[in-house]
């Protein structure tokens, strides 16, 4: 039995006999550790150790290195059994000792090489080239274990050769320097080892070359690349030489740009081989590979990595704690299942170390003897073994309830879905399939069996992958029965079919409904309540990730919030504008989905959703504004003067689904070349609201209300933009001006302008000339409008004549009445002339009445194609009278 000199150092020497042999071989390194206790081991005073292997032969270095090992292993096992560290610091200081002695080994082994061959050389830049060590696993991540081995593979940029007298290829001297790397830091010696290293996880494994060239990887990767090797370059990070352009490389390998949810089946699968052998080899105590250990929380990270890693480069990171973190601030796992994941990934990494420590081995399997079971239990707090073990059975039992929610199989390989023969019988069994169809609730069987069979038998089916043939074998059956649950259940089927059609060639796609049939119930609510909602998302088929978490769905937007993450998406794509284009496509076509699911489910009254609408429209021209200065190329100031006014619906706050916007670019700048300037910055904006990318299209403009409309200049001086509305300005024009706001952009410069609003709204007007201008542009309207009865906007005492009494109302008052300025909308607006008793109250609250259910049966028809019945105009005939009655006391004229 060792005695312990030094007290603090008891639990630690009473744990590990490990650390007992290294204090009874190094007589010093006791009394060592315990003057040194009090401090972490740091990456300084690692590279000040290893400062003289530069210019010590190899066996000298390799002792050194060894005995660097030593003495780290002996204060780490020391602090963390004495209570005076935690995981954070042994996996920093482990991982700390791996990168300085990989920096240290290529410094010192590339001398001898570089004298006998010189440097190797691009054929292609004729550059210096460098060796890129890769490490992989948790060594990429920076989460080593304290006896773990490393996982590297060896990349150099260019093939070529050397430029020394005795000349080989590059090839050769990375293969010879690689070498060098492994035995200096692998070979066993009397002094024991540094890290074991695996080159298992390179091109080929045991069988491929040492070292790749960047063509070779790229290669390998595209003609070669498994699934599985997707998942371990997760980890991978550079170490040395040009680590970013190698990972530009290897990113679109690891990460697809779109939504892979293929992710899951081939995730699964290695988990079930992994399981296989872990049961195969009696090791279902191994806390890292057995049921609810390290790598089933591993896999709940990184299969989301895959899955969303190429959209959303927050999930590019490899730590796995950092990973479970984002997955709680995006709201793709709960926050009490990422604590619980996370409390548990510190348990049992915690636990690890202490079975590491007792001999330095590498093994996660849980100690037999019960001399070692005691120090366990007793390492981790626990009284004794039968309770650490009950307490470590909850946490695993916990991990894999985690890890089932998220990869359970959505139904066994083998198992059939009840409705199964009504898909694959469609074109055999006419007679049968439609009486199966019938009984669901199928209204017109045949011509639903029809579309299936068209389906079925279709050259679109027929060269499907295999794979994704299966996933869409298993959608159809789920489907019929989900659309048959629905008030018009073939009007539901065939939308959605519309939708499997335009996405069956995208894998991804089939593979997201594939593994949550769950989302084919808020599919089948969405396509049967809206055919505006069911072509919205068969346009935009990557929104159907919104369906698999209803609190995403459902929640309530904070603009603020989505403002920065959208900002935050931005920056990850810095140099490339169409990326950034589509980043902010997506986002706003996630945003307008998720409302228009709230609207469906009735968790928005028609005010909050134009409000909120709106709101996503300020918000995107905002950020449009920000990347468009970002991506000139000549400006002369840092923040551009420049100023988006909002007119019509968006600047009423009335936005609907679809509605396009009425922009005015106003801009206020002393520089001599600001008009044109301002000129091409409006053009580019432009450019990114309306330009259709593989994203789709942003927004609809119209630029028309601008100064002297489509011939005037395309932005205004607020100067300029002042005199023609003082001076040229229409009539038409003060009306529109009564529903323009500030949107975007200098907020000074858009407080300017509600100052001239306000000027000109309340100038002096003849109320009989402006009777005759606004029932003139009235009646012009009718000539390209004309008023039908069942038309809610254009009809006579409809949509358009309430904003034009308003607007009358606005222009005719405000000098006397300042509060008619308000951009408060019209149904407001209607109570505050009442309340001035400029029109009879009991007429404005039936024109406001009236206002809103127009609005509310224009919003129902642009959603499911709703046109009103004769019993809603019938029940409106009263409120449509008062504003008759509205119209004819203030302008004068019978409609």
């Amino acid at each position: 039995m060792y005695a312990v000199t030094h007290s603090t150092l008891a639990p630690a020497i009473e744990h590990s006999r490990f650390l007992q042999r290294l204090f009874t071989r190094y007589n010093t390194l006791e009394a060592e550790t315990a003057a040194a206790l009090q401090q972490p081991f740091s990456r300084a005073q690692m590279q000040s150790a290893l400062a003289d292997c530069i210019n010590q032969d190899e066996d000298a270095a390799k002792r050194t290195l060894r005995l660097l090992r030593m003495h780290v292993m002996a204060r780490l096992i020391a602090r963390e059994l004495a209570g005076l560290s935690d995981l954070d610091e042994a996996i920093r200081v482990i991982s700390d000792l791996a990168e300085v002695s990989i920096e240290t080994v290529l410094a010192a082994a590339s001398k001898p090489l570089q004298a006998r061959y010189g440097d190797p050389i691009g054929e292609d830049t004729g550059q210096v080239q460098q060796l890129i060590v890769v490490g992989m696993g948790k060594l990429g991540g920076r989460e080593l274990n304290v006896s773990s081995d490393i996982d590297l593979i060896f990349v150099y940029p260019e093939d070529g050769e050397t430029n020394g007298a005795r000349k080989i290829s590059n090839h050769e001297y990375f293969a010879m320097l690689g070498k060098a790397l492994i035995q200096w830091i692998g070979q066993p010696t009397d002094e024991g080892f540094v890290f074991r290293v695996d080159m298992r996880l390179r091109p080929f494994g045991d069988s491929g070359p040492l070292v790749s060239s960047f063509g070779a990887l790229e290669n390998y990767l595209l003609t070669q690349g498994r699934e599985w090797e997707r998942y371990a370059w997760i980890k991978g990070r550079p170490l040395s030489g040009d680590g970013e352009a190698l990972m530009q490389l290897v990113r679109p390998f690891v990460y697809r740009k779109y939504l892979d949810y293929g992710a899951y089946r081939s995730m699964r699968e290695l988990h079930s081989q992994i399981r296989h052998e872990v049961t195969r080899k009696d090791r279902l105590d191994n806390i890292k590979l057995g049921p609810g250990g390290i790598r089933e929380i591993e896999f709940i990270g990184q299969v989301f990595q895959l899955i969303r890693g190429g959209r959303d480069k927050y999930l590019q990171e490899r730590p796995t704690r950092v990973i479970l973190a984002q997955l709680a601030r995006e709201g793709l796992l709960p926050q009490e299942a990422v604590e619980e994941l996370t409390s548990a990934y510190v348990f049992l990494r915690n636990l690890e170390h202490r079975i590491m420590y007792i001999d330095d081995a590498q093994t996660q399997m849980l100690p037999t003897s019960e001399e070692d079971r005691a120090h366990i239990a007793s390492s981790m707090g626990y009284a004794d073994w039968p309770t650490f073990y009950a307490g470590l059975a909850q946490i695993r039992t916990a991990v894999t309830r985690h890890f089932e929610q998220v990869f359970t199989s959505p139904q066994a390989e083998d198992e059939s879905h009840p409705q199964a023969e009504l898909w694959q019988g469609a074109q055999d069994d006419g007679d049968g399939v439609e009486a199966g169809l019938v009984n669901l609730g199928y209204q017109d069987a045949a011509e639903i069996r029809r579309r299936l069979a068209g389906m079925q038998g279709s050259n679109r089916y027929q060269q499907l992958s295999d794979r994704s043939r299966q996933r869409m074998d298993a959608i159809l059956p789920a489907l019929l029965e989900v659309a048959a649950g629905y008030p018009n259940p073939d009007t539901t089927l065939l939308r959605i079919l519309d939708l499997l059609e335009s996405i069956g060639r995208r894998e991804s796609y089939l593979a997201l409904l594939a593994e949550h049939p769950q989302t084919l119930n808020r599919l089948a609510s969405l396509y049967s309540a809206s055919p505006w909602v069911s072509e919205y998302l068969t346009r935009h088929p990557i929104l159907l990730d919104e369906l698999l978490d209803a609190r995403l769905l459902y929640q309530v937007p904070d603009w603020a919030e989505a403002g920065k993450q959208l900002r935050a998406q931005m920056k990850d794509h810095l140099d490339d504008t169409e990326a950034r284009m589509d980043v902010l496509r997506h986002f706003q076509h996630t945003q307008v989905f998720r409302l228009v699911a709230q609207d469906i489910a009735g968790h928005l009254p028609l005010e909050s959703l134009s409000d909120h609408l709106s709101d996503l429209a300020d918000l995107c021209l905002a950020v449009t504004l920000e990347e468009a200065w970002r991506d000139m190329t000549s400006k002369h100031t840092e923040t551009p003067v420049f100023t988006i006014i909002g007119y019509g619906k968006l600047g009423g706050k009335e936005l609907g689904y679809g509605s396009d916007l009425d922009l005015v670019f106003l801009y206020d700048d002393p520089h001599p070349d600001a008009a044109e300037i301002y000129a091409r910055y409006a053009k580019r904006i432009v450019s990114w609201l309306s330009a259709l990318t593989s994203a789709g299209q942003l927004y609809e403009v119209d630029l028309r209300l601008r100064p002297n409309g489509s011939s005037g200049f395309l932005v205004s001086s607020i100067e300029a933009f002042t005199q023609y509305q003082n001076g040229s300005a229409w009539v038409w024009e003060h009306q529109a001006l009564t529903r323009a706001r500030y949107a975007a952009g200098d907020a000074t410069l858009g407080q300017r302008f509600e100052a001239i609003r306000i000027e000109i709204l309340r100038r002096p007007r003849d109320p009989e000339n402006l009777a005759k201008e606004v029932v003139t542009m009235r009646e012009r309207m009718l000539e390209t409008h004309p008023a039908r009865a069942e038309d809610v906007k254009h009809c006579r005492g409809g949509i358009v004549d309430i904003e034009f009494i308003v607007q009358f109302l606005v222009l005719g008052f405000a000098e006397k009445f300042v509060d008619l300025t308000a951009n408060r909308g019209n149904i407001a607006l209607l109570a505050t002339a009442a309340g001035h008793g400029l029109i009879d109250p009991q007429d404005a609250e039936a024109a406001r009445y009236c206002y809103r259910e127009l609005r509310r049966l224009q919003h129902k028809g642009r959603l499911n194609g709703h046109k009103p019945t004769e019993e809603e105009f019938t029940g409106l005939a009263a409120p449509l009278a008062a504003v008759h009655t509205i119209w004819r006391t203030l302008l004068k004229q019978e409609i």
